[in-house]
């Protein structure tokens, strides 16, 4: 058998998990587990390893987190195939196409193992060797999907109804039906019944076989795949796909694409501890509880409080008397919820982005490829920042229409160059920049670099940036 492709699809928003989670920091690269050691993306990057026998993994995401990643990557110690960047969100059966096209056009047998990037397994060495087993049923031309023993009748998932078992394999099945996410009623009868299991998202599949069933029911998504494909471009390391083509295919999930109109859908039952880590509920569930049943993180305080969730970046956190609440508190957002009501925290992000709040889409830490910046104090003409750059990192060369800037380091040494002129700035020294002059900051250093920055003047918005030079080539509408 050829060697197994993972593809990792690292895409999703995780709205359901805000304020943690957001648009341009969403749940993949958050560190919720195993005392926040590994990033939910580092975690799967490393789940099907080159020491399991599994081939270099494939990277599908978002353009706008593509530095994220490319971290994530390198911390979890993984040298993948490609990381592929989509132009435009298209759910899952165009990126799925992508990744099918370039595993066939090494090995038309070559076997692709399909999962986002943000799922929880506990049982690792289970979860490998469920796939080693769905990769002998793929061999056959199956297209293959984990199906997850239900514990309970959750409305959250879609389900699967096994039909008749697949002769020559032990535990795998022909997919009889697929259904939407069920009301609580259906959702137990379905439990009863036995034969019904959680749609997992997660598939193994060969990729001629994939890219024949697509050609079938959505020749739109293939052809639209191919073209961004051959239109694709290296940068900085990255496949850039074709924007125009890609903007083309249709945006559906591979479900609807094809495994819920294929005849060769087939479902293999797994129990390793899944979790699509899909609300705070779901945190609840895989965290450890104390004996009121509560999971916290962070600096709390509770007092005749059960089965609740808290989560403090900030300050203390302090209950009394309550009970199945989720309290998640960051520097600029607090979020307070009943547990049965965790899945509609996606309401609450839609009425922040119809409002225009910056708070869906970004936390007080912005992240960029050369470090992260953080907003300590905010007022009109004027704003205090915090940045971090990671060494060898530097920024482009820039100047401000609408502001000057004090610098002062506070750890580290600062390689500045200001209207033309360069020197190192030490810990305890400053510099000032004026509007409209050129400059860039770079940390030479082999630690990390951190400064002060002061900024004062009319506008203070992160697009007031004019670039001369950038070795991150970043659009004009990136900032910073």
């Amino acid at each position: 058998m050829s060697a197994i492709v993972p593809v990792i699809l690292s895409g999703g928003s995780g709205t359901r998990l805000w304020p943690l989670s957001r648009a341009m920091y969403p749940k993949q690269f958050i560190r919720f587990f195993d005392d926040q050691a590994s990033s939910l993306l580092a975690t799967t990057l490393r789940r099907l390893g080159s020491e399991a026998g599994f081939a270099e993994p494939i990277v599908v995401c978002n353009n706008d987190h593509r530095f994220l990643v490319k971290e994530e990557v390198e911390r979890a110690g993984v040298s993948p195939r490609a990381i592929v960047l989509e132009p435009a969100a298209r759910n899952t059966a165009p990126a799925a196409a992508i990744a099918a096209l370039m595993v066939a056009r090494e090995d038309q047998a070559g076997i692709l193992a399909l999962m986002p990037s943000d799922h929880a397994i506990k049982d690792e060495p289970g979860f490998v060797s469920a796939v080693l087993r769905a990769a002998e049923v793929a061999g056959t031309g199956r297209l293959v999907l984990f199906g997850i023993t239900p514990s309970a009748p959750n409305t959250g998932y879609g389900y699967i109804r096994r039909g008749a078992p697949l002769a020559g394999f032990a535990e795998a099945y022909a997919v009889d039906a697929f259904t939407e996410k069920p009301d609580v009623r259906t959702a137990t009868a379905y439990l009863d019944a036995g034969a019904y299991y959680w749609n997992s998202g997660i598939f193994v599949f060969g990729a001629r076989a994939f890219l024949e069933e697509l050609a079938r029911l959505e020749p739109a998504i293939l052809d639209a795949a191919k073209q961004a494909l051959a239109d694709a471009q290296d940068d900085l390391g990255f496949l850039r796909l074709g924007a125009e083509a890609f903007a083309r295919a249709p945006a559906k999930s591979i479900d609807y694409a094809v495994m819920e109109h294929t005849g060769s859908a087939a479902v293999l039952p797994v129990d390793i501890g899944w979790s699509d880590v899909g609300s705070w509920s779901s945190l609840w569930e895989l965290g450890a509880r104390d004996a009121d049943g509560n999971v916290v993180n962070g600096d709390a305080l509770l007092e005749a409080t059960t089965n609740s969730y808290v989560h403090s970046e900030r300050a203390l956190v302090a209950t009394l008397g309550v009970e199945d609440l989720i309290i998640v508190d960051t520097p600029d957002a607090l979020l307070v919820a009943d547990r049965s009501n965790a899945q509609d925290v996606t309401t609450i992000v839609a009425r922040l982005k119809q409002a225009g709040r910056k708070e869906q889409a970004q936390h007080l830490r912005s992240y960029r490829p050369w470090g992260y910046f953080e907003t300590l104090s905010l007022a009109p003409r004027f704003q205090v920042k915090l940045l971090h750059v990671k060494p060898g990192a530097k920024l482009s060369m820039q100047m401000h229409h609408h502001r000057s800037e004090h610098w002062v380091v506070v750890h580290g040494t600062a390689r500045v160059s200001i209207g033309g002129e360069e020197k190192l700035v030490r810990e305890n020294e400053s510099v000032y920049i004026v509007a409209t002059q050129w400059h860039r900051l770079e940390n030479p250093g082999k630690t990390p670099l951190e400064l002060i920055e002061v900024q004062l003047g009319s506008y203070l918005g992160e697009d007031d940036i004019v670039r001369a030079d950038d070795v991150y080539n970043r659009t004009p509408d990136e900032t910073r």
